[in-house]
């Protein structure tokens, strides 16, 4: 969104701003970003067209799923393509008091839908512009009577991409620990086997699996959700490197982004940006508390689902009589559910 990396840097002395305060304070003296470029349409080629349609044999039409070995999936939230996310884009600017108060730590990490906008596969692989959304969100804010600021608002979601590609492009070994210079040094522990259950989503924990199904099915999952399994898989519980964790979220998410991957992953480890490591996300009473029912634990792991809602987020503890009646004992050959995999067994 802004070509203006090297002034952010220049203007903090000539290092990276490593807290987002202090990048929008250095932000505040350099302006809004560039206008985004005219809307490029049919009528500017003229009669310069090319109709694909006449040129494109059997041989060279886009392959189908099936033609390259794969199954059709499930339906699908994300749709590619520039005209889907123009579409998905007008739908939320139309809500202008909804884009107004946006608050993301206010949304829901286990709604059975989006609780945010769902653009950012849109602008990772290019179909949306950056530069359109901030400036339609500074119309929309000029005309409300009040509206949320960064941190939590859109633009403040924008101007977090901003931080983490300011950062990258400053730092050597962004995406590694060894000789990377913001982030600190740990002795992760290595367990292939722990790092395999976590990525297949077979930790044993009902809200960590639900969300590691929901990105492998469905190649996003909310932010807070993110945060959830990222402290899990590091220095919550598993104690694993965040750069195992990136790489899996590099190679399943559709907005999958070199910088803002990176420095998320080190921002929730606590190996960088943020080193209160003792704040954890509980794996048990976390998405208990947007979604007390479990319905995303039922939609995304089915085997659970006649679990009762007391125990379906820790159903290790239900009686014995409980499990029979959902049909999934805990630990036995006919439930493919398991222990969970850390120490934890009480939380």
């Amino acid at each position: 969104m802004m070509q203006c990396h090297q002034k952010i840097i220049t203007e903090n002395g000539g290092r990276a701003p490593l807290t987002y305060k202090r990048f929008l304070h250095i932000l505040s003296r350099l302006g809004d970003p560039e206008p985004p470029s005219r809307e490029i349409t049919e009528e500017h080629f003229m009669k310069c067209t090319t109709p694909a349609d006449a040129f494109v044999t059997e041989e060279h039409r886009v392959p189908l799923p099936e033609d390259l070995d794969v199954p059709r999936s499930k339906s699908t939230n994300w749709i590619g393509g520039e005209s889907q996310g123009l579409r998905r884009l007008e739908q939320h600017l139309e809500k202008q008091g909804w884009v107004s108060q946006f608050k993301k730590p206010q949304t829901i990490p286990n709604s059975l839908l989006p609780s945010t906008t769902g653009l950012s596969p849109y602008f990772s692989v290019g179909c949306l512009s950056v530069r359109v959304f901030f400036q339609k969100l500074s119309t929309i804010y000029a005309q409300a009577k009040n509206h949320s600021l960064p941190p939590v608002s859109l633009q403040g979601q924008l101007l977090w991409r901003e931080f983490f590609y300011t950062v990258a492009s400053y730092t050597p070994n962004f995406t590694k620990m060894a000789g990377n210079p913001i982030c600190l040094q740990i002795d992760w522990y290595k367990d292939e086997d722990k790092l395999n259950k976590w990525t297949k989503a077979q930790t044993g924990f009902p809200w960590i699996d639900a969300i590691m199904t929901q990105l492998r099915e469905e190649g996003w999952i909310h932010h807070l959700a993110r945060h959830a399994v990222a402290c899990f898989l590091t220095r919550g519980d598993l104690w694993i490197s965040w750069e195992e964790g990136m790489k899996v979220f590099e190679e399943l998410l559709l907005d999958a982004d070199y910088s803002i991957n990176a420095g998320n992953w080190m921002w929730l480890s606590a190996s960088a940006f943020f080193h209160h490591y003792t704040r954890i996300f509980c794996p048990v009473r976390f998405g208990k508390r947007t979604d007390p029912d479990g319905n995303y634990i039922r939609k995304y792991l089915p085997v659970l689902k006649d679990f009762p809602a007391k125990y379906i987020y820790d159903p290790w503890t239900a009686p014995e009589d409980i499990q029979k009646q959902a049909k999934c004992i805990i630990g036995k050959l006919n439930c493919t559910w398991r222990f969970n995999i850390s120490n934890k067994r009480e939380v």
